[in-house]
């Protein structure tokens, strides 16, 4: 279907096609001197010292879970409204998930509340996701971490470039827990088509990732090219969580755009609230909070009564694309054959917003016209 406003597009200018027309005349693809570059930008985006690409944002979160020696009989608290990576990649070292709720229809970021019921002396770790892009509260959590000895991984696939108001200063989001984790996927901020980052502020867990990232080598084919090694060995199990050379040259073009992107990102949030504020048939979350967004996404809550096929079939009609963020984790068929028959995972406003949330479109290349398309259409639905 042609769509006159999609939920997420994708244009590259010229300098994106220089860029990676630029590590094919080369002649080196896989990983070597463009993905130190990225990583190095990175990091310094972040305010982290170390920052490892990866193959994927699935891979830096189980990277993460691996180097925190996850393993059976370990659990870690993460929120059931979110992508099912977040998950899986938990899953992926025999530890498993603890489904958190959420704050409410406000607020789709985990609860604190929630989170501090369910930890139990298996509890390792929190997953923390950055919902769309609005940061969770770090504060609060990291203090019940602390007291619980426990770590946190954000996954921060939503938040490239946001940030985090906290009494020690402004920082990066992914730079406040012990592991930061992102993806760049086709529809995200900054994107490599594929692609993702882990970042961490210790040395010891730097090295941990560096080894399992590439099948527990302690030397990469750029290093014995350049001379820096001649031989290797492997001193870990490790994966195939590679980067290579054109997406990270694509991303750091991009990342040279990121702080664009998120503005225009959200000023179209901006707009969108004001124009859909004063609609009771429905709810805007994270009403607030914009100034330290990446703003990915743009969710609404239908009211009870709201028919979300129907008004969802509407907005399709106008030419909008719209989608559902997101299928709760915990309703999913493979992870309710973790639990015994019935068990209660006690999510009452996940329940109740997974039922009720529709996303908008948003991007950065999105024209006031096409917003305009999209408002329109939601205005008259409830008319």
């Amino acid at each position: 279907m042609s769509w006159q406003v999609p939920l997420a597009d994708v244009r590259f200018g010229s300098e994106e096609v220089e860029a990676v027309s630029g590590v094919l005349r080369s002649g080196w693809l896989s990983q070597g001197p463009m993905v130190e570059q990225f990583e190095a930008e990175f990091a310094t985006l972040v305010g982290v010292p170390y920052a490892l690409a990866t193959a994927n944002g699935t891979a830096a979160l189980h990277l993460a879970c691996l180097a925190l020696d996850l393993g059976p009989g370990d659990e870690v608290l993460c929120p059931s409204l979110t992508f099912v990576a977040s998950a899986n990649a938990v899953c992926y070292t025999g530890a498993r998930p603890v489904f958190v709720d959420i704050q409410g229809p406000g607020n789709l970021n985990m609860s604190v509340a929630d989170v501090a019921a369910k930890i139990t002396e298996r509890s390792r770790a929190i997953m923390v996701v950055h919902y769309g892009g609005f940061p969770a509260p770090m504060d609060e959590l990291i203090s019940l971490a602390h007291r619980n000895n426990l770590r946190i991984i954000e996954d921060c696939a939503h938040a490239p470039g946001g940030g985090y108001e906290s009494p020690s200063g402004r920082k990066k989001l992914g730079a406040l827990g012990d592991f930061g984790c992102f993806s760049f996927f086709a529809n995200k901020n900054l994107t490599t088509g594929e692609g993702g980052m882990v970042v961490t502020h210790d040395p010891q867990w730097a090295k941990r990732l560096r080894w399992a990232r590439s099948h527990g080598m302690t030397s990469l084919t750029w290093d014995r090219h350049r001379g820096h090694a001649f031989t290797y060995d492997v001193v870990s199990q490790g994966y195939n969580y590679r980067l290579d050379e054109m997406r990270a040259a694509l991303g750091l073009v991009q990342l040279s755009k990121l702080e664009q992107f998120n503005a225009r990102r959200r000023q179209i949030t901006g707009w969108y609230r004001e124009e859909l504020e004063g609609l009771t048939s429905l709810a805007l979350p994270f009403l607030n909070e914009l100034d330290n967004s990446a703003c990915h996404l743009f969710p609404i809550i239908l009211a009870p009564q709201v028919d979300r096929h129907l008004f969802m079939q509407h907005l399709a009609a106008h030419g909008v694309q719209t989608s559902i963020h997101y299928p709760p984790v915990h309703r999913f068929g493979y992870y309710q054959q973790l639990w015994p028959a019935g068990f209660d995972h006690r999510l009452p406003y996940t329940e109740e917003v997974a039922a009720r949330e529709v996303t908008l479109p948003l991007f950065h290349t999105m024209t006031d016209t096409q917003v305009e398309i999209v408002v329109a259409a939601v205005r008259q639905f409830f008319r």
